[in-house]
């Protein structure tokens, strides 16, 4: 049987949330991180590249809480109601997706961010190996100023670390990413968590920390797709945040502070789940 791990956006904290259960599910033995592929948006891009590198989950989980272990991270502050009404604005009358999604490029390339360089160098902290998994590892981003998807994987030519950086280039917070002369922002203004990636696969696993809800009108939607890879035979789970980890998370998933308490959190939940293949 052929697994899947999808891991959508959801900031520093999301990162440190899905850290956290997947590491729960390991410590009930119910270790998924050797799913055959990873599908990773945004701060899923973060998890699914440390995944990949092979370090361990318990090490994985350690660099979230021990603030000796953390990446340097930069803070941002995210008020999500002025985000949405910035965007939406942005947005206008968008006849179409790809035209709505240039419009969010637009936005995003005129926004005063840190440098890219700076932004690069979070990134390269975050990640415990620079270099591309063996296994199959998907990176959504998007152009900015084509408003196309583009899915990175080992065999296009991209460095790791700027793979990742483009995915998680959240659209008016950081720098949009140049990656061979073109500039490329968040996976997430296609699709939370791009789920569509792993058609094919038998069990599909979907984390999304921020939820199942489009931060952005998709023609891929997390709810379509999920019917679909179910149409075609996939057992899929999707989990968002429980109640305490949702708390632990908080308003502004971008604050670095929210590392800890969303991992412990989403550690709690993963001890918790079930999966229905969790006894084969």
């Amino acid at each position: 049987m052929s697994e899947a791990l999808v891991l959508g956006g959801g900031g520093v904290g999301g990162i440190a949330w899905i850290t956290g259960v997947l590491a729960g599910l390991a410590e009930a033995g119910r270790d998924v991180t050797g799913a055959g592929l990873l599908v990773g948006t945004s701060a899923g891009s973060t998890v699914a590249a440390q995944v990949g590198s092979g370090l361990g989950l318990e090490e994985l989980y350690a660099r979230q809480v021990d603030p000796a272990l953390q990446a340097a991270e930069i803070m941002a502050e995210m008020d999500l109601e002025k985000f949405a009404a910035e965007i939406g604005a942005a947005m206008g009358s968008a006849a179409s997706m790809a035209e709505l999604r240039r419009a969010v490029g637009r936005a995003a390339l005129d926004a005063r961010t840190v440098s890219e360089a700076e932004r690069r160098a979070v990134i390269e902290s975050r990640l415990p190996s620079h270099g591309w998994p063996e296994r199959a590892l998907r990176i959504v981003a998007v152009d900015a100023v084509s408003g196309e998807p583009r899915v990175f994987d080992r065999t296009s030519g991209v460095p790791l670390v700027d793979a990742v950086a483009a995915s998680c280039a959240v659209p008016g917070v950081w720098p949009p990413v140049t990656i061979g002369g073109r500039r490329y922002v968040d996976g997430g203004v296609r699709s939370i968590a791009n789920a569509d990636l792993a058609a094919g696969a038998d069990r599909v696993l979907v984390l999304v920390p921020l939820g199942a809800t489009e931060p952005f009108p998709s023609e891929r939607p997390l709810e379509r797709s999920v019917a679909e890879l179910r149409a075609e035979g996939a057992e899929v789970v999707v989990v968002a945040p429980d109640e305490a980890s949702a708390a632990a998370i908080g308003d502004n998933a971008l604050d670095p502070a929210t590392r800890r308490p969303a991992a412990e959190a989403g550690r709690a939940q993963g001890r918790a789940l079930t999966l229905p293949w969790a006894t084969d």
